[in-house]
């Protein structure tokens, strides 16, 4: 596969694939139960490629890095890669694994059920992220989430680091992190839940956010950005608070996917220049944007509509 991205700042994505593989039914099923569903489908899923699919849209150079399997899913994954523009000379497809795999299955009031096999995201090795180094540089944006082994994607942000990059670390699906040093990474982008997870707290404790994110700062990070659902999102720092409201986006229907959108147009912001709040408003539109589409894949917005949005927007 040849590089269109040699020598250009780049984001780097670190991460996962993972195809999901979905089917409706009236009510989950009992323990023993067989059930007849419905509406079977196969979706693209994994947080690394939707962060990739996301920011390709938007029109960032993306350098994908991780495992799937040598299989049709894995397959599948290539050809979505190859059609949204996406490099993949670092992409490893492997046999001794399958491509990772959820099985989801979704009641009519709004309830599932996941079981998830990361298959060959397993195999992603520290070594696979040292051939991607070429990629990371002052000007690229490493972005990484944790669907991947956690010495992988640390040794991700150790190195994009060293190389001078802008180190985004997603901590999703969250783990707690207290034993893990964070002063590779320049911005720590959980939820509410996943913050508190992070710090070993019960993902319901009632601290406020604003502790919770400075105590994820005494970890060593640079920059808490937090997402906040409808609220928006807020950047902590060791010295400011800054709280970015969220847009008024008529008629959402989804919200899978949004904190996969929002790290994607953070990153692709902060990859154009743009100073870290005005990023985080840029994500803020485009997340808002995606939850007006079901699932996560087709519910990622274009540039183009973008600033057709912001254009247009009256609060």
């Amino acid at each position: 596969m040849t590089n269109p991205n040699t020598n250009q700042a780049s984001i780097v994505l670190v991460g996962s694939y993972l195809v999901a593989l979905v089917m409706d039914v009236d009510r989950i099923p009992m323990k023993g139960e067989t059930l007849l569903a419905r509406n079977f489908r196969e979706a693209y899923g994994g947080k690394g490629s939707d962060m990739a699919v996301q920011a390709a849209r938007l029109g960032a150079p993306v350098d994908f890095v991780g495992c799937v399997g040598d299989d049709d899913f894995g397959r599948a994954f290539i050809k979505l890669m190859q059609d949204e523009g996406v490099n993949l000379d670092h992409l490893k497809s492997r046999d001794e694994l399958a491509t990772g795999a959820g099985f989801i299955i979704k009641d009519t009031s709004g309830h599932n059920i996941i079981t998830i096999d990361i298959g060959a995201n397993q195999l992603f090795s520290p070594a696979d992220v040292d051939e991607a180094a070429e990629h990371m540089g002052a000007d690229s944006v490493v972005l990484i989430q944790l669907e991947i082994p956690l010495e992988t994607a640390m040794h991700g942000a150790k190195l994009g680091h060293a190389c001078g990059s802008t180190v985004i670390l997603n901590p999703a699906p969250a783990h707690d992190l207290r034993a893990q040093d964070l002063s590779s990474v320049d911005i720590l982008t959980p939820n509410e839940t996943e913050a508190r997870v992070c710090l070993g707290f019960d993902p319901a404790d009632p601290t406020p956010d604003v502790e919770i994110a400075r105590r994820l700062l005494a970890l060593g990070c640079r920059t808490v950005v937090m997402t906040l659902g409808e609220r928006g999102s807020m950047i902590v720092t060791p010295d400011s608070v800054t709280e970015v409201p969220a847009y008024n986006i008529p008629n959402t229907v989804d919200s899978n996917g949004a904190g996969d959108s929002f790290n994607a147009s953070l990153a692709t912001g902060l990859l154009e220049g743009m100073p870290l709040t005005d990023a985080a408003r840029f994500a803020n539109a485009v997340a808002g944007l995606c939850c007006t589409r079901w699932d996560t894949v087709p519910s990622y917005h274009t540039r183009q509509e973008v600033e057709d949005f912001l254009k247009n927007y009256q609060a």
